[in-house]
């Protein structure tokens, strides 16, 4: 039986071994081919753009029990044992927040849209705080969120945020390489480029969800230069 790649990206419906929707995900044919030959589920990250054995950064694996295919062969449906939490959250399956369709309305409301957990795995700050931008940007209330805040403004409101953050931690380095004080932190100057460095970072990764690119395609693109010479890496750019 064949798999229709002519397609591109397959979706996967992942269940727990009572039956229980888990998680959805894509596969391409690499990423099929990985899950076959170890036994465990392995992804296309579309944010990510890049394979991702799930679990490898949590340890909450899923050992594949069943793979079957749906009448087209252009859906997977996979059963796998769940090592731990499947969702991010810390949740057991990404599906829990729960929908009412309102009476006399199309607009559904949305109840127990995240369910803390003392077990939430963890996938990394960068990781956390993009999915975090992710909820702000879909549901967030910008009169008690500033990241909402900004998506309700989007893009100039981030995009100044950038600017003069990046600013600041200018400033900062060139306040610590002249022996200044410190403005956060008394005697601590170097904690200023910590500070705003910081600020930076957080409101890149808000323009990042924005635009849907995971921050780790950022730190791919740095590994892909890595031991490449500056000077000729800039010389093989385009334009």
């Amino acid at each position: 039986m064949q798999i229709d790649w002519q397609k591109g990206l397959i979706p996967v419906v992942t269940q727990d071994e009572n039956g229980e929707v888990l998680m959805l995900a894509y596969m391409n044919e690499e990423a099929f081919k990985l899950s076959c030959e170890s036994g465990y589920a392995h992804y296309f990250s579309r944010s990510k753009n890049r394979i991702w054995k799930k679990g490898e950064s949590s340890g909450n694996t899923q050992k594949i029990k069943q793979i079957k295919l749906d009448c087209d062969n252009d859906a997977i449906l996979l059963k796998v044992e769940q090592i731990g939490a499947a969702c991010h959250t810390g949740s057991h399956s990404c599906f829990f927040k729960e929908l009412d369709i309102l009476e006399n309305s199309r607009i559904p409301s949305k109840k127990n849209s995240r369910i803390p957990s003392a077990n939430t795995p963890s996938y990394g700050i960068l990781d956390e705080l993009y999915h975090t931008c992710l909820e702000r940007k879909l549901s967030g209330d910008e009169s008690t969120s500033y990241t909402a805040k900004l998506y309700k403004k989007a893009p100039n409101s981030y995009l100044k945020k950038i600017a003069e953050e990046a600013c600041e931690f200018a400033l900062a380095i060139k306040d610590f390489k002249a022996g200044t004080k410190g403005e956060h932190k008394e005697a601590q100057p170097a904690y200023d480029i910590v500070y705003e460095g910081a600020d930076v970072l957080f409101h890149m990764l808000v323009a990042l969800a924005d635009v849907g690119i995971h921050p780790e395609q950022l730190l791919n693109e740095l590994r892909r230069r890595e031991g490449l010479s500056g000077l000729i890496e800039k010389a093989n750019r385009k334009g």
